[in-house]
C-alpha cells in the first residue's frame, strides 16, 4: 500500500527551514534544492512563501504572533496596565526566542553586515508598532489632538529600538537562563516608562496656552 504523502502547511515549511539552516549552518542554495532535500514539491513552498527572505521575516513575525496567542490566554493579562502588559510580552517573546535560540543568533549573525540581517526583522517590525498601538492607554497620551499621532510614532519608534536593544543584549547574554536579560528587561521598560509620564508634558503644553491668550488678550 503506498503511503500517503504528508500535506506541507506554512508552519511545517518554516520548521523544515529552521532545521535545515541549523543542521548545514547555512540557508539552502536554492528553493528547489530545499524542497528536494525534504521531499516535497517546489510548488508548495510558492503556496505560502515568494523568497527564502520572505520566509525568514515570516519566521521573527510568527515567534511575534506566538506571543500574543499566549497572552490572550491569560485572563489576568486582558487586565494590566499598558506597563505591565509590555513586561508580559517581553518575558513571553523573549521565552519564545530562547527556546529557539540557535536559530535566531545565526539567523541574525549571519551577514557581517548587520543591516541586512536587520531586514528580516521588518514583518516583527510593522507587526510591534500596531501592538504598541494598541496598548496605548490615554495616560500616555498627550491631550492636545494635534500632537497626539507625532506622540504615538514616536512612541512606537522607541519601544521598537528598546526592543532591538534588548534583543542585541539577550544575544550577547551568557548568564545561566539568560537572567541579566530578565533583568535588563525590567529596568529597561521601567525607565521608558517613566520617560513616557505625559503628566508634566501636558503641564508645559497648558501653560503655553495660558501664556499665548495672555499675550493676545493683553493686546486688545
Amino acid at each position: 500500500m503506498e503511503t500517503k504523502k504528508e500535506i506541507m502547511t506554512k508552519d511545517k515549511i518554516v520548521s523544515l527551514y529552521m532545521d535545515y539552516v541549523l543542521e548545514h549552518g547555512q540557508n539552502p542554495k536554492s528553493v528547489f534544492h530545499f524542497a528536494k532535500a525534504n521531499d516535497f514539491e517546489e510548488a508548495e513552498f510558492y503556496t505560502f512563501f515568494g523568497t527564502f527572505e520572505g520566509l525568514e521575516k515570516e519566521i521573527f513575525n510568527l515567534f511575534f504572533e506566538n506571543t500574543l496567542e499566549l497572552l490572550d490566554k491569560n485572563s489576568e493579562y486582558q487586565e494590566y496596565d499598558m506597563k505591565n502588559k509590555m513586561l508580559g510580552f517581553y518575558f513571553t517573546f523573549f521565552e519564545l526566542l530562547t527556546a529557539n535560540r540557535s536559530y535566531v543568533v545565526q539567523a541574525l549573525k549571519h551577514d557581517s553586515n548587520p543591516i541586512k540581517n536587520l531586514v528580516k526583522l521588518t514583518t516583527l517590525r510593522d507587526s510591534f508598532k500596531k501592538y504598541i498601538s494598541l496598548i496605548l492607554t490615554d495616560d500616555h497620551r498627550i491631550q492636545q489632538e494635534k500632537l497626539q499621532n507625532f506622540q504615538e510614532k514616536a512612541i512606537q519608534e522607541t519601544a521598537w529600538m528598546q526592543l532591538l536593544l534588548t534583543l542585541k543584549f539577550w544575544i550577547d547574554d551568557a548568564s545561566p537562563a539568560f537572567e541579566k536579560t530578565d533583568i535588563f528587561i525590567e529596568k529597561s521598560v521601567n525607565v521608558s516608562f517613566e520617560l513616557m509620564n505625559v503628566a508634566p508634558m501636558n503641564h508645559l503644553l497648558d501653560f503655553g496656552k495660558f501664556l499665548f491668550k495672555e499675550k493676545i488678550y493683553s493686546r486688545q
